[in-house]
């Protein structure tokens, strides 16, 4: 444990989303928001001195995609997948004088670590919006914060692209069929997730609204889809936030 607050990094540029998001996370890990503080990385570039400020990152979700041609993506979206290396590279490695933090990307920020380690991100493991059922593996039982979910459980996920293997250097702690790498750890301080750990059913639903015309789900089917959220008990991916936070945020 630490004095230093978490970070929060948003990385979606509709802002309403992102202040959601940033309270799901903040309520999911139970902290306040002097131990949770958040930094809008698509309006502001990463602080030099982050590493030095900050016990930890939580890395929330967004529309843009690392498989997106790169001659279609904006300089902010550049920008924003380097800063991002960054911060993984930094959790890896700490920089020269600087402490050790700790790191949690989630959903596109997955896609960030793995092509950063080597691994192949691509178009072939999407999942549709809604509740699918992710298993633990033998080293995701043993993984001393995975280790405190249930074995197998509910999460929420909305992807166009995911892992196709777990890069070099990572363990593989979660999956299921239809996308394999549901979550890994790279040494004892960075972990990534293909599923979202931090919304509630309802917030899931209003970040839904956000994205109905974005083709994560046909727009007409969106009271169905939320339908099916709705219905969903996520209570153990929440656990992850917390055990996160109490190990690696302030104390």
């Amino acid at each position: 444990m630490t004095t230093a607050p978490l970070l929060y990094v948003c990385v979606r540029p509709q802002q309403g989303a992102a202040a959601a998001e940033y309270e799901s996370f903040r309520s999911a890990a139970r902290l306040d928001a002097s131990q949770l503080v958040q930094h809008d990385l698509v309006r502001d570039a990463l602080p030099p001195d982050v590493f030095d400020r900050y016990s930890g990152f939580f890395v929330g979700g967004s529309p843009f995609n690392l498989t997106d041609p790169e001659s279609s993506k904006t300089d902010v979206q550049r920008r924003l997948e380097s800063d991002l290396e960054r911060i993984a590279s930094g959790v890896i490695d700490p920089p020269p004088g600087s402490p050790e933090t700790a790191g949690l990307f989630t959903c596109y920020g997955i896609g960030v670590v793995t092509r950063l380690l080597g691994g192949v991100v691509s178009r072939a493991y999407p999942e549709d919006t809604g509740p699918v059922l992710v298993e633990l593996t033998q080293d995701g039982r043993s993984d001393p914060l995975l280790g405190t979910l249930a074995r197998s459980f509910t999460a929420l996920t909305a992807h166009k692209e995911g892992s196709e293997a777990v890069p070099d250097g990572g363990t593989l702690l979660a999956t299921n069929a239809g996308c394999p790498v549901q979550a890994y750890r790279v040494g004892d301080r960075l972990y990534a997730t293909q599923f979202h750990p931090e919304p509630t059913t309802r917030a899931f639903t209003e970040r839904m609204a956000v994205y109905r015309d974005d083709g994560y789900f046909p727009a007409n089917d969106y009271e169905t889809v939320a339908g099916r959220v709705l219905a969903a008990s996520v209570t153990e991916p929440v656990r992850l936030l917390r055990a996160f936070a109490r190990t690696f945020g302030p104390g």
